[in-house]
């Protein structure tokens, strides 16, 4: 009888409700939420469902991101070994093959000036970093913060991981793919705010034929131009690139295709769960968890305010030619924010089609969110 009394109480103190906190009960109350955003609203289930997921996860059994070094046997919890991918910087660059494999490059081969616009929104990025700098971060600190203002996830866990700064990665992470995934929420008042409806309802002349040889030179050019220029930059652009390259040479069907699905969706999940996994309540609810939060926000708005400005700016010096929402696709959130331009000019005028000018301008985020981050590397001396 006793030997059943003590098994029962070690079952009992066993459960996770002789350890949960209010930390944890909070926590797991956004995971729900996050989990609501994904399912019922449709926002970017394809991120939000592992992130959250993995939040759920840490705060009910946190021994699940337990790390071996600190653990009395040795052993370790199955989402830390997923998370030392992202701290050795293998998922992120991974998952931009996969974005290479499955974007056309064609809008922003057919119109370089979208260039500039991607080159506008990351001025967010900037702003970020001098803020974070103001409010008592450290360098790494500040850069790793500041490219969540180009809505580029895995970009902002590369930098993270290569400056150090694991005690901000769950919340630097969570924030990149939270407004990445509030694009259509976050975007829309600001693009409406900065531009009259009469620029919303700019028609843009069609895009000419982009062709085979141009997109097939484009990958190697950029890879060639940009790593020289900042060689650590070679792991973000060298795969995205390369996965472009896939895709446009035509001869690698099947490595594009598995590039493009079965990897992509697997590191995904890897990510997206180890990532949520970070956010345990003893680790995500500080002071600098908020601030970092608002300085994505910020990032983010102001990034999109100026592609939408340069946007305005190019308008008026081809005399109406450019549609100034594109602009706000300059943030590498792809291809969300240009679904966003295309969704917002459409509004205006039903018949108005900016998706693919819009496409543009995303691939050049993409690029310059990757050329930020490879800049701070290079200022800090990281490799």
């Amino acid at each position: 009888m006793s030997y059943l009394a003590t098994t029962f109480s070690n079952l009992i103190h066993q459960s996770a409700f002789f350890s949960i906190t209010f930390g944890n009960l909070i926590m797991i109350a956004v995971a729900l939420v996050f989990l609501y955003l994904a399912i019922a609203k449709g926002f970017e289930p394809l991120l939000l469902v592992p992130i959250a997921f993995g939040m759920l996860l840490v705060n009910i059994y946190p021994d699940i991101m337990a790390d071996p070094a600190k653990t009395a046997d040795g052993s370790g919890g199955l989402l830390h070994y997923f998370y030392i991918l992202d701290e050795m910087g293998i998922l992120p660059p991974l998952i931009f093959m996969g974005v290479g494999a499955m974007t056309d490059f064609g809008p922003l081969i057919a119109n370089p000036s979208s260039f500039l616009l991607g080159a506008a929104a990351q001025f967010g990025v900037y702003i970020a970093y001098f803020m974070a700098i103001f409010m008592g971060f450290n360098g790494k600190a500040a850069a790793a913060i500041s490219i969540i203002g180009g809505a580029d996830g895995p970009t902002s866990i590369f930098l993270a991981g290569k400056m150090g700064q694991s005690e901000y990665l769950g919340a630097i992470a969570v924030a990149a793919y939270s407004y990445m995934s509030l694009v259509p929420i976050i975007q829309p008042p600001i693009m409406k705010a900065l531009t009259t409806e009469e620029e919303r309802k700019i028609k843009m002349a069609q895009l000419r034929p982009v062709s085979k040889l141009e997109k097939i030179l484009f990958p190697i050019i950029v890879t060639i131009v940009v790593c020289l220029i900042l060689p650590t930059t070679a792991p973000l652009v060298g795969m995205l690139m390369l996965g472009n390259l896939f895709r446009e040479s035509g001869v690698v069907h099947q490595l594009t295709e598995t590039a493009s699905n079965a990897l992509m969706y697997i590191v995904v999940i890897l990510l997206g769960t180890s990532v949520g996994a970070t956010t345990s309540a003893e680790a995500f609810l500080k002071a600098d968890t908020l601030k970092i939060v608002l300085l994505g926000l910020i990032a983010f708005a102001f990034g999109t305010a100026a592609g939408v400005i340069l946007g305005k700016i190019m308008c008026k010096a081809t005399h109406g030619r450019v549609n100034p929402l594109i602009g706000a696709a300059g943030v590498s959130a792809v291809p969300m924010s240009a679904r966003v331009a295309q969704k917002v000019g459409a509004k205006a005028d039903p018949t108005n089609f900016l998706l693919m000018h819009a496409m543009g301008p995303n691939v050049a985020g993409v690029i310059g969110t990757a050329v930020a981050a490879g800049t701070f590397m290079a200022i800090f001396g990281v490799k």
